[in-house]
């Protein structure tokens, strides 16, 4: 099997769409000989921030010296992007030879998804290059999600809101039933910023099931306005003048989860140190999330596709404002059919001069003439251009050279705008 064939038959997977429950994974990692059992783990959900902390915390303990595995979802331009170890992407070789053997291991009763399949390859991988850590990010709720054969040392969960309703509930509480289910018997769990009544289930949760709990802003804190410069207090340690490479307010609270939950690892014999802390928030890399990918005008792409996270951009345009008043924004957009379409422009609105609608080439993306639909009486006279180039074509000639294009409200066309800028072809398969 080569590379480009597995990955194709791992696509085709996506026809089933999801499927929630944890027997088929555990009878694959039965199959596989338990590979997650051969080293230590972190898990961490939430419905935004936890790829973020993931790479945060991957990023602090290789440079405390750990070989370390970081499984994230979805990928932006590359299937192998979701399974690294030490920030270097799977190769090709392994994909395509993992395909096979769970291919075979499958026969004939088993019918993993697209993402059980990628899940048992991430696990599998890291046993083979003899991880000492894997930093697991849940790709959907928690309780039956893939990620959630683990018993890991610590785990998180970041935020609680609406989103994937179809599948999680339509409440906070109910949404935050389904994450808390990563939790363990005995296992700390780190909490990030929640609302109370999210709060209150996932206590519950943590109460039953015997597991301390670390919450933001009561046993761990950070200090200071920005990212670039901050300090962190909690579980025994204390860090002053820390600085993350990652932009946005939101980051402190993500940067404290990540050194939370490394330090409620440390009963395991994790260690890091105050100057590895230091390094890898200076150089941790999570791509699509507030980066600028270009100059003159500014183009920032943003991964953001619910209100929450939506509200979180519009603080940094916000801001960002302030030092740039005179510059005009203009925001592309493009989003899937099923997200909340009018709670995510809501608080953007005010900050942008224009607005390009667009569209990734999915079959779950809503077209840019159906945003316009749904967005009627919110936005004023909107342009709709569904070729993704020729609306960043317009979009860098309405903000002109001093402007900003901000392209945002999905994953997957944030991944095609940076494939585009890349000068490369993407899938419009990509899970």
């Amino acid at each position: 099997m080569t590379y480009s064939s597995a990955v194709t038959y791992l696509y085709r997977l996506q026809k089933h769409g999801i499927k929630l429950g944890l027997e088929t994974m555990t009878a694959l990692m039965v199959r596989l000989g338990m590979p997650q059992t051969r080293y230590r783990t972190l898990h961490i959900a939430g419905t935004n921030g936890k790829g973020s902390t993931a790479a945060m915390a991957a990023a602090v303990l290789q440079a405390a010296g750990y070989q370390v595995g970081l499984y994230t979802s979805p990928h932006l331009v590359e299937f192998r992007e979701r399974i690294r170890v030490n920030g270097e992407m799977i190769a090709e070789s392994q994909v395509a030879q993992l395909t096979e053997q769970l291919q075979t291991l499958c026969q004939p009763d088993l019918s993993p998804t697209f993402f059980e399949y990628t899940t048992a390859m991430a696990f599998q991988h890291f046993a083979d290059s003899g991880v000492d850590v894997a930093v697991l990010e849940v790709g959907l709720g928690g309780r039956f999600d893939a990620t959630n054969v683990v018993t890991p040392m610590a785990c998180a969960i970041t935020t609680i809101s609406l989103d994937h309703q179809e599948y999680l509930g339509t409440t906070l509480s109910s949404i935050a039933f389904e994450k808390a289910g990563i939790i363990k018997p005995g296992v700390p769990v780190v909490l990030g910023r929640l609302k109370d009544d999210a709060w209150r289930t996932i206590e519950q949760v943590a109460q039953e099931r015997q597991a301390p709990v670390f919450r933001l802003h009561k046993d761990f804190r950070t200090e200071g306005e920005t990212p670039q410069q901050f300090s962190y207090r909690g579980l025994g340690m204390h860090y002053d003048g820390l600085a993350c490479a990652l932009e946005g307010r939101h980051q402190l609270d993500n940067a404290a989860c990540a050194l939370a939950l490394v330090g409620a690892a440390a009963p395991h014999g994790i260690a890091v140190t105050a100057e590895a802390v230091h390094e890898g928030l200076r150089v941790v890399n999570w791509a699509g999330r507030l980066e600028v990918v270009d100059r003159r005008p500014t183009i920032l792409l943003d991964g953001a596709h619910n209100p929450a996270a939506a509200t979180v951009l519009a603080d940094y345009l916000a801001r960002s404002d302030r030092s740039h008043p005179s510059r005009p924004v203009v925001l592309v957009l493009g989003m899937m059919r099923d997200k909340n379409h009018r709670g995510f422009v809501e608080p953007l609105r005010s900050l942008v001069d224009e607005v390009v609608l667009t569209q990734a080439d999915l079959p779950r993306s809503a077209t840019a003439q159906e945003l316009r639909v749904s967005l009627e009486g919110l936005l004023s006279h909107p342009h709709v251009v569904p070729s993704l180039s020729d609306a960043m074509a317009l979009a860098r000639q309405l903000a002109t050279p001093d402007g900003l294009v901000c392209v945002t409200g999905s994953l997957m066309l944030v991944g095609e705008c940076t494939a585009w800028f890349r000068g490369c072809g993407l899938s419009p398969l990509r899970g």
